[in-house]
């Protein structure tokens, strides 16, 4: 839907409202505000550290605590200033330096603490050895001697300079070369190494005070505060800027608010007359639709004098261009139609150009240019035309109304309007024709519903008829792999294998033609599946349920057998309206889904790959946890009626196609059943040429061993058909002997029934060990009756049903062949050049 220009200006000025009221607010503010506090409480902190320092040096400070406190606390608010700073360069640069500076404050305050924790000990004990010696020393020399290096020292400590520091080591010297006792000897050397001590320590000491009281960071500190007052007087200049731009914008804002609502206004009218329009076309529609087939004409009539009416008009019309022409007409009292009108309306109406609805709207027809067909308005005593046509449908139809006075139908923009009235009025002539196909569709979907639960009885039939045939062939190779093969009941035994087979072909036909599963496995689109599903449920399920089908996506297409995935719906759609007691709905939900992490289900296990979903749900009675844990065993039932077969049978379908089922259920709430089908990549094919999809082969030569001559004929025939060459035996030793003599003769090995039974396995197994490469295709009648470590350890490679069904043994073929060609590059065939 286009909007105009203007409509589109409130929605941009919304946002600009939006986006300077973001802008107005000065989000900074409390940032700065919380950075300059962190700037105080670092001078403050200093100031501290400063007097402590202080204190230390003059011994007044115990320990060294309240520096540790200090220095932790200005990195504390070090920490702070660089939360709240900015990602400006400037600032960054700034609090960077100030951080250096600050780094080099904590680094002089350490080797404060250090020289002055020796200083003061140093000094402790230079005074305990001058005091000792000045009261024991008996020679007046010597503390004379004492005294002066005190008073020197005490001037040291007093002032560092160089003058003082020469005066201290003159003392020092003088006091060395003074002649001591033997028990003042000990005592002097400790008071000369203390003095040389402080004599160096002091001057370091206040050499490092002096440094850390010059505040290396007021400069920094400084530029930095000077800094971030400026960005905060800039970030309130610049809110205040945009507040003044969203006062004006709102101003503007409110004008253009004003401006539309005198625009709605004076559109209030036109669109009330319009309302008006639509009201009196929807009661014509809904008399149109509820009324009765041989009361359209009257209300079609009805209908042409309530339009004229409302538009104005003094003449209106309905021609309907069908074999033979019909025609509805309205005149107001007073007026006529003159001959041929109005005849000639769907003709002219093609020589005029029609707006895209299909509308002709003549305001005078005095300006029009001359000619024919001005002529032709004119005499039929026109002033002002108008028409709507539908001339792409059949049959066409066009409305019109005519003026004979001027100044009439001169609200072009309701005539658009028209066209919906129109439609109205062809959808009320179109019932009777709607109503005979309607009656037929019936009769033909009835008959087709009765086609569909016929072809549903005879697949479960078949299907069971089916098992029953397996196993009597079945039975039968193993009583004839205990006969004599030329004695009397060995005879019997192969008629019966043959009845049996020739029973599988019929039950074959039955299959397919009741849709129940197809000869091989090919791309099925879900959601033509679902819909014929559907149909067959709604033909069978009671009048209480409700079957709701959702929306299924193209993407749904898996590989498989569409009778037997047919099967799987039908008996968890069956079970989920057997689980529902009175009314209730039975949803079928189709979505593709992409598991990309192994997920297990109630049902097996999913691997990562893509998957299409069908979720059947049910409002019945809900499955207990104890039930719920056997409801998928074969013979398990909870009906009088079941067999216990319907579950087993879904859970094995599925899990042949490769899927898994997970289960829902709770008492009295009802049942969710999911089977997950793993897609497929496949195109799919048409539905009615299967044969089109076989895979043909390319003259590869094919060993086939059959002991029956009549089969192994046939088997030759449907594989030359295929493509391919086929080589028979009748004998397994001769067999064996080509396959010894020429190993690269055969591309595939395909070994059928043989007698005894276990001779098949045994030649397998000997054909393998001479050609270890090409794939043996085992073809039985039963394949349950063959242990898989058996077939394993003869080599086999795949098997086929016996007899052979041209779909799938050209479909396994082709994989096979195809498989050894990839795991085996320089395999190639001299045979594949003629082709």
């Amino acid at each position: 839907m286009r909007m105009s220009p203007a409509a589109a200006v409130v929605p941009a000025l919304l946002v600009l409202l939006t986006w300077l009221s973001f802008r107005a607010i000065d989000l900074d503010a409390e940032r700065y505000d919380r950075a300059l506090k962190a700037l105080d409480r670092f001078t403050m902190i200093e100031i501290a550290l400063h007097r402590d320092v202080l204190s230390a040096r003059a011994g007044i400070l115990r320990n060294y605590d309240p520096l540790v406190r200090a220095v932790g606390a200005l990195r504390e608010a070090l920490d702070r200033l660089h939360d709240n700073s900015s990602a400006d360069a400037e600032e960054a640069a700034a609090i960077d330096r100030f951080a250096a500076a600050t780094k080099r404050q904590e680094e002089l305050t350490e080797q404060f603490k250090t020289d002055n924790a020796l200083l003061q000990n140093s000094l402790a004990d230079f005074l305990l050895f001058s005091a000792r010696l000045s009261a024991s020393a008996e020679n007046a020399t010597l503390a004379a001697g004492v005294s002066a290096l005190a008073a020197s020292m005490l001037q040291l400590t007093l002032d560092t300079s160089a003058a003082a520091a020469n005066e201290v080591t003159a003392r020092l010297s003088g006091l060395a070369t003074q002649p001591v006792t033997a028990g003042e000897s000990d005592t002097v050397q400790a008071l000369l190494a203390h003095g040389r001590l402080l004599r160096d320590l002091l001057p370091t000491t206040d050499s490092v005070l002096k440094a850390l009281l010059a505040a290396p960071g007021k400069a920094e500190l400084t530029t930095l505060r000077t800094m971030i007052l400026k960005r905060q007087a800039q970030s309130r200049a610049t809110a205040r800027v945009f507040r003044l731009l969203l006062y004006a914008t709102s101003l503007f804002l409110v004008g253009v608010l004003t401006h539309f609502g005198l625009r709605l206004r004076a559109r209030t009218l036109t669109l009330r007359r319009r309302a008006s329009f639509e009201h009196l076309i929807a009661g014509i529609s809904t008399r149109l639709i509820e009324t009765q087939r041989q009361e359209i004409g009257a209300h079609i009539d009805r209908a042409l004098a309530e339009l004229a009416e409302y538009l104005g008009a003094d003449r209106a019309y309905l021609v309907i261009s069908a074999s033979p022409t019909r025609m509805h007409r309205w005149c107001r009292a007073g007026t006529t139609f003159p001959p041929g009108w109005p005849d000639a309306v769907p003709e002219l109406a093609t020589r005029f150009k029609a707006t895209p609805g299909g509308i002709i709207h003549i305001r005078a027809v005095g300006r029009l240019a001359c000619g024919a067909d001005k002529a032709v308005l004119a005499a039929a005593g026109l002033q002002g035309w108008a028409c709507v046509s539908k001339p792409d449908e059949a049959p066409a139809m066009v409305l019109g109304f005519d003026a004979l006075r001027p100044g009439i139908i001169t609200q072009p923009g309701e005539f658009g309007l028209l066209r919906t009235a129109l439609d109205a009025i062809a959808n009320a002539v179109h019932r009777e024709h709607l109503e005979q196909e309607r009656a037929r569709l019936e009769t033909n979907l009835q008959h087709a519903r009765r086609m569909e639960t016929v072809g549903a009885l005879a697949s479960g039939i078949a299907h069971n008829f089916n098992n029953i045939v397996g196993a009597i062939l079945g039975h039968t190779e193993m009583a004839e792999a205990q006969l004599a093969p030329d004695s009397r009941p060995a005879h019997d035994i192969k008629e019966i294998r043959r009845a049996g087979e020739r029973a599988r072909d019929l039950v074959e036909q039955i299959l397919v033609f009741g849709g129940r599963r197809d000869s091989q496995r090919r791309p099925v689109s879900i959601k033509n599946l679902v819909a014929e599903t559907s149909s067959l449920l709604r033909a069978s399920l009671a009048s209480g349920i409700e079957l709701v089908i959702h929306g299924v996506p193209e993407a749904a297409v898996v590989s498989g057998q569409p009778g037997q995935l047919q099967q799987v719906l039908l008996n968890l759609c069956n079970n989920a309206a057997q689980a529902i007691d009175q009314a209730g709905r039975v949803e079928v939900q189709t979505e593709v889904h992409e598991v990309t992490g192994a997920r297990s289900l109630t049902q097996g296990e999913l691997r990562p790959g893509r998957y299409v979903r069908i979720a059947i749900s049910d409002v019945g009675r809900g499955i207990d946890e104890t039930t719920l844990r056997h409801i998928f065993e074969p013979f398990f039932t909870t009906r009088p009626a079941g067999n216990g077969l319907g579950l087993a049978t879904v859970r094995e379908t599925v899990r042949e196609h490769g899927g898994a089922i997970h289960v829902w259920s709770a008492s009295g709430v009802g049942s969710r059943f999911e089977v997950w089908l793993p897609c497929t990549a496949e195109p799919l094919s048409a539905p009615d040429d299967s044969l089109r999809n076989f895979s043909l082969g390319r003259g590869e030569t094919v060993l086939v061993v059959e002991d029956a001559g009549e089969r192994l004929l046939a088997d030759e025939e449907m594989l030359a058909a295929l493509g391919y060459e086929p080589v028979g035996f009748i004998c397994a030793g001769d067999a064996l002997a080509a396959c010894r003599a020429t190993p690269n003769r055969f591309d595939a090995l395909l070994v059928g029934h043989l007698t005894p039974a276990n001779s098949a396995l045994d030649l397998a197994a000997k054909l393998r060990q001479s050609v270890p490469d090409v794939p043996i295709l085992l073809a039985t009648a039963s394949a349950g009756e063959v242990h898989a470590d058996a077939l394993a350890a003869a080599g086999i490679s795949e098997i086929v049903r016996l007899p052979l069904v041209s779909a799938e043994i050209a479909s396994v073929l082709a994989r096979w062949l195809q498989f050894r060609k990839l795991r085996s590059p320089s395999y190639d065939r001299n045979a594949f050049a003629q082709y």
